[in-house]
């Protein structure tokens, strides 16, 4: 195995660009239009990336997978370098977890992105 890119099922992309790329400096290197929005985009910073898919882009690609439950049973864990620079573009999002200590050496904060998945951040030392 070379990489792990999840990819984000989401009902619009344009309200996660505003997460992921205004606030957390992703760029967006590849977009693909579908019925007149983006219909999927991949997103990358420093050798992290994330893939977000419309459901309607879904539906027409694999139906089959567009008409399994939707949800959000998958989280996300990023580790950062500094938390606070990060916790900081993170002001008016909605906080899942607050920022805490955990008894594995990590401090860490979960927000929800516009897409409703769970994001969480953290810095080991």
């Amino acid at each position: 195995m070379k990489k792990l890119t999840p990819v984000l099922f989401v009902e619009a992309i344009e309200p996660s660009l505003a997460f992921w790329v205004d606030r957390l400096g992703f760029a967006k290197t590849v977009e693909v239009p579908h019925e007149g929005r983006l219909g999927f985009a991949i997103l990358e910073r420093d050798g992290i990336e994330v893939m977000l898919q419309s459901w309607a882009s879904v539906a027409a690609d694999i139906p089959k997978l567009a008409s399994a439950p939707r949800g959000h049973s998958c989280g996300m864990y990023i580790e950062v370098e500094d938390l606070a620079a990060i916790t900081q573009k993170l002001e008016g999002v909605e906080i899942v977890v607050p920022k805490r200590e955990t008894f594995y050496g990590a401090t860490e904060v979960f927000v929800r992105e516009p897409g409703g998945h769970v994001v969480g951040f953290a810095q080991h030392g």
